[in-house]
């Protein structure tokens, strides 16, 4: 779980103890309620530790963490240490921070806010969009299609709009955030089959929701970033909605261990063991073994070619680092487009938990370039 701020200067709210972080952005200033995750694990008799232990081989010791990011990581710590285990969802659900409201996502007006239902796959349940239009431009739009992290586990489509709508207030688009369901209860391919259903429906209805359907960029952070992958490669292989673009933030891409999985382990946001907890919520007994859908962990696909242009991008000090700058590569060699960034010392999530960071700043002005480039905006 990411906690999102608008700047990396937090300080401890007395009444509510470490609850909450009081945050100045550059224009307003506002409370992010921080559930106190230690209260919630103790009053469960439940103690948070990493089970799988620091391991040799070809991965040696753990890249640093950059300075300045690291001292939000070490506040991080005292509430929600990295590991994460199968008999902790439930609580962190539980104790999950309030949603952004209509009126947060409207920004004083910069915004409308409405929610469609939409047809699932055959067979599947309906699908709740959240659509996020900016006020006083003329359409068509592009159009944003974001797909929300959580570890495959957490989140709703409310989760990780605010990243896409500061980007619109430089590249004005149409946000289309979905709702999928969420793993263990819902295993693959429940929660990309959810995601395509909506884009479909998207670029179906496109010239109502003032989308340029020709424009459509897919986006998601963390497991947010691997559902995105899954579903270019559906609509590529279905031959679905032409994606414009695909933003893979720090994406969860692969069900394998790595190197950068084994040299992460107990450090962190989202930790070895947390990784192998949502994957396993996702695949079942299936994780790890050699019939994986590429479709829910796209590092398994063989083939990267006829893939939108992709912006890929991760720290160097987290767990996904080697399977992003792999799935980069594999494009670069499929022939396909792609940008790659790796930002030195940043943990997962670095840029939306520590935004006033130097490397932060830096990664998100990265991701606004690329995207301005590609939208020639």
């Amino acid at each position: 779980m990411l906690i999102v701020g608008m700047t990396a200067t937090l300080r401890r709210r007395p009444a509510l103890g470490w609850r909450g972080y009081f945050t100045r952005g550059p224009s307003c200033a506002r409370v992010l309620e921080v559930t106190h995750w230690a209260e919630i694990f103790r009053d469960k008799g439940v103690f948070m530790t990493s089970v799988v232990p620091e391991t040799g081989g070809a991965a040696g010791p753990p890249p640093p963490f950059d300075p300045e990011v690291a001292a939000v990581l070490d506040v991080i710590a005292e509430q929600m240490p990295p590991a994460l285990t199968a008999d902790l969802i439930e609580p962190m659900r539980a104790g999950a921070p309030p949603d952004l409201s209509d009126e947060d996502l409207a920004r004083g007006g910069a915004f409308t806010v409405s929610r469609r239902t939409v047809p699932g796959s055959p067979g599947d349940p309906d699908v709740e969009l959240l659509i996020l239009t900016p006020t006083g431009h003329p359409a068509p739009l592009p159009g944003l299609y974001h797909t929300h992290g959580g570890g495959m586990v957490f989140g709703n489509n409310r989760g990780g709009v605010d990243v896409l709508q500061d980007w619109v207030a430089e590249i004005p688009a149409v946000i289309v955030s979905v709702e999928y369901r969420l793993a263990p209860e819902h295993p693959h391919p429940a929660p990309v089959e959810d995601c395509y259903a909506g884009l479909a429906w998207t670029a179906e209805h496109a010239a109502e929701l003032g989308i340029d359907p020709a424009r459509i960029v897919i986006a998601g952070a963390s497991a947010g970033g691997g559902l995105a992958a899954g579903v270019a490669l559906l609509a590529r292989d279905r031959g679905g909605p032409a994606l414009f673009g695909q933003m893979l933030l720090c994406p969860m891409l692969d069900d394998r261990d790595t190197p950068s999985a084994i040299q992460m382990a107990g450090r962190g946001v989202w930790d070895r063991t947390a990784n192998d907890t949502g994957w396993t919520a996702l695949l079942g007994a299936a994780r790890g073994g050699p019939d994986v859908s590429p479709y829910a962990a796209p590092a398994r696909a063989t083939d990267l070619s006829g893939l939108p242009p992709a912006f890929v991008d991760v720290g160097s000090a987290e767990t996904f680092r080697d399977e992003d700058v792999a799935y980069a590569g594999r494009i670069w060699q499929a022939g396909g487009r792609a940008e790659l960034h790796v930002w030195p010392g940043g943990f997962h999530g670095f840029d939306r938990t520590a935004p006033q960071a130097a490397i932060s700043q830096d990664a998100r002005a990265a991701q606004i370039r690329w995207l301005k480039r590609l939208l020639s905006v």
